[in-house]
């Protein structure tokens, strides 16, 4: 599936809304430039579950506005159904030491009243915020004790098997 970053499909931004959310996302690729964030909005209807949704979309999608030979893994997707009022953030497998789904539900919950109250870009600019100062607090933590996150990481013939059998990704919260 290929798609740009910033994925609108359910039409929550308003076209002086998106510029400000974009530079709030390339705020963090600027400050880290092995991650980057994505967002995708649209209604999954009844057969999906967001949760593995985003995983999967997160996994399989080529986005479009990437350089070329971007992993995938360096990844954060944010995913919001409006439909059915939920919204989850999907880490990229590169990030998974770093990021508890205790974060990835902080970033949400610092949105969740913007979005109850249908501003939906200002709901996404908070949670980036919430997700920069996180990834800052992460950063500076590895730093000091790199020995905790790296006991974190799985062998690489390890980490595949665990990706197949991994059922899930991220954390996830009704608005």
């Amino acid at each position: 599936m290929r798609m740009r970053c910033l994925a609108d499909t359910a039409g929550l931004l308003r076209h002086d809304e998106r510029e400000p959310v974009e530079v709030a996302m390339r705020q963090i690729t600027k400050r880290f430039p092995q991650v980057f964030v994505a967002i995708y909005t649209g209604s999954l209807g009844e057969a999906a579950h967001l949760r593995r949704f985003g995983f999967w979309l997160l996994n399989r999608a080529k986005f479009a506005d990437l350089p070329p030979g971007t992993s995938n893994a360096a990844g954060i997707l944010l995913t919001i159904d409006p439909e059915t009022k939920a919204a989850g953030l999907s880490v990229g497998y590169l990030l998974e030491p770093f990021l508890e789904e205790e974060d990835t539900f902080d970033c949400l919950a610092r949105a969740h009243s913007h979005w109850l109250e249908g501003r939906y870009g200002d709901g996404m600019i908070k949670a980036l915020e919430q997700l920069s100062w996180i990834l800052r607090k992460r950063s500076n933590q590895a730093g000091r004790n790199p020995q905790h996150f790296a006991r974190k990481l799985l062998p690489s013939a390890s980490r595949s098997a665990a990706t197949r059998r991994r059922p899930s990704g991220p954390e996830e919260v009704e608005r």
